[in-house]
């Protein structure tokens, strides 16, 4: 195959946003309105502790209500919805004219542990200059951001109060199609705080592409309005098994909500409560596919695999002699032809492992064996 080399169509400025390669699917750039997209500063604090600390809320009956009325709606929110918080976050923009302004969005979290402990989406928290967390019992105080992964799009937020109400995490591999799905939160901001919406689990492993990379989800037909990112996808027994997290809505579709298995959850907020990030491997490549290309400024053309771009000299794949040029054509064995292709095949693999890339450079094939290091944490944030 011969390689043919990028044209450069726009401005070269357009270059330096492109990506360090990572591995890891994410969640970046789920559509929310309540995601706050100004700069802002992050604080993160490191903290030790096991998500799985959390106290159990079986759902208890009412006898005030009739069994038919009792529903698990009825007790999920008497039990869950009291640990389902609004968050604010306040942060600083600048206008046209570099002037500032203060800016405010609004989303969900979810109480994990009584000390405190609230897991919410890194949307929700994004560039917050301050973060602040609204109770069920209608006080409101001041978050800090304990630790956030942009790529799986979950945050840890901690207030400084105790004996708070807490939600138990399910198990979201136990989880089937078709089961009853309660969603909690605060759509369209905190006026609506606490609402209840009820539904089914529409899919298990719906695999959405968003920013160039793979990621897997919850699908639910309970309604999940902008403001309930961040909160709680519930099961009849009152266990948490997700976290709303998007909202996929077109014309002429109803609106199919999106939640990140609590596994993968809970996966996440033990890294970020022990250490404030989460430990990943990668190659340290900027590569384009065409649509990647196209989106940069460049026309790609190639017949098959993954360009590269550029390459970090003081990286894994700088050290293996990877070239500006080289076009990936297997990872390990697994044919590649996309950058979310490359990412999911790296995120595959730990720390330290030692893997095989087949590439393609100046119409010769070679192999080159590589090992992958953790991503730098600045390059994390």
């Amino acid at each position: 195959m011969k390689a043919k080399k990028i044209t450069k169509i726009i401005c070269a400025a357009a270059v330096a946003a492109a990506l360090t390669l990572s591995g890891c699917g994410d969640l970046t750039g789920l559509s929310s309105s309540d995601e706050n997209k100004s700069a802002g500063e992050k604080n993160a604090v490191t903290q030790t502790a096991n998500v799985t600390e959390a106290a159990p809320n079986k759902p208890e009956s009412n006898s005030k209500l009739s069994d038919a009325r009792n529903t698990p709606a009825v007790r999920v929110a008497k039990t869950v919805g009291p640990a389902v918080v609004g968050i604010t976050n306040k942060a600083v923009a600048h206008d046209i004219f570099n002037r500032t302004f203060e800016t405010e969005g609004v989303g969900s979290g979810v109480i994990f542990r009584n000390d405190g402990y609230i897991i919410t989406n890194n949307h929700v928290i994004a560039g917050a200059k301050e973060i602040i967390v609204s109770l069920s019992d209608g006080n409101s105080v001041n978050g800090t951001l304990i630790g956030t992964d942009e790529m799986t799009d979950i945050a840890v937020v901690k207030v400084d109060v105790k004996d708070l109400p807490t939600a138990e995490l399910g198990d979201s591999d136990e989880v089937v199609v078709g089961e009853p799905a309660i969603a909690i939160g605060n759509p369209m901001g905190l006026e609506f705080q606490g609402s209840v919406t009820v539904g089914v689990i529409s899919a298990l492993n719906r695999t959405l592409e968003l920013n160039d990379r793979r990621v897997t989800l919850f699908q639910t037909d309970a309604a999940i309005s902008p403001g309930n990112s961040g909160g709680a996808l519930v099961n009849a027994d009152g266990e948490v098994i997700g976290i709303n997290s998007a909202k996929l809505a077109t014309t002429g579709v109803e609106g199919m909500g999106f939640a990140i298995p609590i596994n993968t959850v809970k996966a996440i907020v033990n890294e970020l409560m022990d250490k404030g990030y989460v430990s990943r491997p990668y190659l340290g490549v900027t590569i384009f596919d065409k649509p990647t290309a196209a989106r940069y400024g460049y026309q790609l053309s190639i017949e098959k695999g993954v360009y590269i771009f550029q390459v970090g000299l003081d990286s894994p794949a700088g050290r293996a002699g990877f070239q500006r040029g080289d076009i990936i054509l297997s990872v390990d064995g697994k044919e590649v032809n996309s950058v979310s292709d490359v990412r999911n095949a790296i995120a595959a693999h730990k720390i330290g492992d030692r893997i095989k890339v087949v590439i393609d450079r100046e119409n010769r094939q070679e192999t080159i064996e590589v090992t992958l290091e953790e991503l730098p944490q600045m390059s994390n944030q």
